[in-house]
């Protein structure tokens, strides 16, 4: 394999090895097959696995996550994709309200080994319907494991662990960052769900952050550092399971908090991480916990309101600023 790989190679890649290794896994969804995805993000695959493994879909959401579901409850380890976030809407019902419930209803006999991926997130001037980080959705949703990498080698390792999950995940892979680069992970790559990494050491504030934001997180750092402010970034990578220990630990070294997520305010993920951590963390706090999230309204199409709405590099440094000197 090459020096480096982008996050769009990588989540080929980490379907292709898991294709490889567990012959009950098979893709489908709109346009997979012979275009390799609208994002290039299944590319080989179809040429590589063929079309008993590799299915192209109509354009119907609810037809691809219902084919998945009942692919699942047979015996297939199904990866669905869904062309953007925001059509999880689209196939709701089966999401939210039947896929999550029947390993519980069925007291365990029956269990729904599927993935649901799909390309999430704005900053690329797609409007309001195509751009929206929608992690929070699922969030709401009691039976649904959601992964969220923002490296190319936590994309494997991460598809690795949701592949081979005995329960439904959601996989958000965010278009902002297929273009970006890193090295490639070893061959039998896996990062388990549930296990938050710390990507910047500092001893003065705890940045948490997930997917897109933490490029932004850690650019944010590294221009605060040469204000002597000491900014931990925490990539929480993935939702549910959440690694609540990561953070709390980093709390003890820091006593200061931001969260900065792309969900909206309202609803969105940093409000839960900060509800645990007044709980179970209050002590370790010396200031106020901020979070930078998304303004509640829908995504504008133009960039320069778009940059209004998204958290940025200078709303994160701003945030941690004011922390700092509290």
């Amino acid at each position: 394999m090459a020096d480096v790989i982008t996050y769009r190679e990588a989540v080929a890649e980490g379907i292709a090895r898991e294709m490889r290794r567990d012959a009950s896994v098979v893709c489908l969804g709109e346009d997979i097959g012979e275009a390799g995805g609208v994002f290039k993000t299944t590319a080989g695959l179809l040429k590589e696995f063929g079309r008993e493994r590799v299915w192209d879909t109509p354009i119907s959401e609810q037809a691809i996550v219902g084919a998945a579901m009942g692919a699942a409850m047979t015996g297939m380890r199904p990866v669905a994709e869904i062309m953007f976030s925001d059509f999880l809407a689209c196939c709701w019902d089966y999401l939210a309200n039947e896929i999550p419930k029947v390993r519980y209803m069925t007291g365990g006999q029956v269990t729904v080994p599927l993935v649901v991926r799909t390309a999430n997130g704005g900053g690329l001037g797609f409007g309001a319907q195509h751009s929206q980080a929608t992690e929070n959705w699922a969030l709401t949703v009691p039976g649904l494991k959601i992964a969220a990498p923002s490296t190319p080698a936590d994309v494997i390792g991460m598809m690795a662990a949701a592949i081979r999950s005995d329960d439904p995940v959601v996989f958000f892979e965010h278009k902002g960052l297929l273009a970006s680069k890193g090295a490639p992970p070893p061959p039998d790559h896996v990062v388990e769900l549930g296990h938050a990494a710390i990507v910047r050491e500092g001893a003065d504030v705890t940045l948490v952050a997930l997917a897109s934001m933490v490029p932004v997180a850690l650019k944010a750092a590294e221009r605060l550092d040469q204000e002597d402010i000491g900014v931990e970034v925490v990539d929480l990578r993935s939702l549910v399971p959440l690694d609540m220990a990561t953070v709390l630990a980093s709390l003890g070294r820091t006593s200061r908090l931001v969260t900065v997520e792309e969900n909206p305010y309202q609803g969105g993920w940093g409000a839960t991480l900060v509800s645990v951590v007044a709980d179970e963390g209050f002590t370790l706090l010396d200031a106020p916990v901020r979070r930078v999230a998304a303004e509640c309204v829908p995504l504008p199409f133009a960039d320069v309101l778009e940059e209004q709405v998204i958290p940025t590099v200078d709303k994160v440094v701003a945030a941690v600023r004011s922390l700092a000197a509290y």
